[in-house]
């Protein structure tokens, strides 16, 4: 197995997925664009591919950004559907986050004719 594999694997959501201290002093916003989200449909073990689009105003953590990926491409190997992919990683973020605001949206490529986007606000829901 290959050190990328292996960290891929390994990868523990509650251990690795790194935050750090948000320096800024400035309210901002962070947009970050995660192309190439895989993970296998539960029911047929077919691929699905997305790109997830995260939007936050940090307010006293950020997230590190290589684990983000290796957190991203744990999905991989997982049976897991379009809409609890997108809320388990808006829940995890929420919690280690804890931002001002934070949005995420999965633009699931079209498969069998249906294109899917599941969107999930901070401003729409219930404090985590």
């Amino acid at each position: 197995m290959k050190y990328g594999e292996k960290e891929v694997k390994n990868f523990n959501v509650k251990k690795d997925l790194e935050v750090w201290k948000n320096r800024g002093k400035s309210r901002y916003t962070i947009k970050i664009e995660l192309p190439e989200f895989s993970a296998l449909c539960p029911r047929s073990g077919y691929p699905d591919y997305a790109t997830f689009r995260l939007e936050y105003i940090p307010n006293k953590f950020v997230v590190e950004l290589k684990a983000l990926k290796l957190y991203i491409n744990s999905f991989r190997d997982r049976y897991i559907s379009h809409e609890e992919s997108v809320d388990e990683v808006y829940r995890v973020l929420m919690k280690k986050l804890k931002p001002h605001y934070l949005k995420l949206v999965g633009d699931f490529k079209p498969r069998g004719n249906v294109h899917t986007i599941i969107e999930v606000d901070s401003k729409t829901q219930k404090k985590i």
